[in-house]
């Protein structure tokens, strides 16, 4: 959600906009989707083996596979991450250089780097218990980043014209300073977001889930099923071109 854009722009300007996105699609899905149809098949094919998935995938699938195949699975494994961790290293760089802090980019991308070597280091060897709190801080983060990527696709969708650079940075320009509508998007898509998922995993994050007594209450059959994530997506992508489309379209008469 956060880097596409930061690597996509070294693309050629001639590059079908449309072949970008199908291909990106196409890749990103490939395997997951395997994965998901193989992995769900595996845990459904036993309630023992289901159960164990449920509470350690990893430790789960150690008593199915042989031992070698844990070399290969682990190089996939760190491969991944370290790809990951490069893109979100040069996307934080780019943000913290564009707050207007004076380094340059690969100042502020060893910056972060070391805030995540110490971050590692703190949770490996030190932290008495990371994993809970991290899954419900992803939890809570996820909502607002679904309602924001959503409006953002949804405003991508509606443009018929690219935007007009030099006003993105003038305050006086076609977009103004302030998008109060998508900013009212994000609060109530938020709210009703944290409203329906169950976040169990921090003490301090129990306060989430306060209208999921529409589908059962925090222990019905709907508890664990992320609608707040769906809800967020669906209000911040219908909302935006609901409300925002009068706004686009006198933006793009200038």
């Amino acid at each position: 959600v956060n880097s596409a854009a930061d690597y996509s722009r070294y693309l050629p300007r001639t590059v079908s906009g449309r072949g970008v996105i199908g291909w990106t699609i196409f890749g990103a899905s490939l395997v997951p989707v395997i994965l998901v149809i193989y992995g769900s098949l595996l845990a459904g094919s036993s309630p023992e083996l289901g159960s164990a998935i449920a509470a350690d995938p990893i430790g789960a699938l150690t008593t199915l596979l042989p031992t070698w195949y844990l070399i290969p699975f682990a190089v996939v494994a760190i491969l991944g991450l370290i790809g990951g961790a490069i893109l979100d290293l040069y996307s934080s760089g780019i943000t913290l250089v564009s707050l207007g802090v004076p380094i340059k980019r690969h100042q502020a991308a060893s910056i972060d780097g070391v805030i995540m070597l110490l971050g590692t280091i703190y949770i490996v060897w030190f932290a008495p218990n990371f994993f809970g709190p991290f899954q419900g801080f992803l939890i809570t983060l996820g909502v607002p980043i679904a309602v924001w990527s959503a409006i953002f696709v949804a405003d991508v969708v509606m443009r018929k014209r690219d935007y007009h650079e030099s006003d993105l940075f003038d305050p006086q320009g076609r977009y103004g300073s302030w998008n109060t509508t998508s900013i009212a998007l994000m609060v109530i898509g938020t709210a009703a977001g944290w409203g329906l998922v169950t976040n169990t995993f921090a003490g301090w994050l129990s306060w989430q889930g306060y209208l999921l007594w529409i589908f059962g209450g925090k222990n019905g059959p709907w508890a664990y099923a992320n609608l707040g994530i769906i809800a967020a997506l669906l209000i911040g992508f219908f909302g935006h071109i609901i409300l925002g489309r009068n706004r686009i379209t006198l933006q793009e008469r200038i």
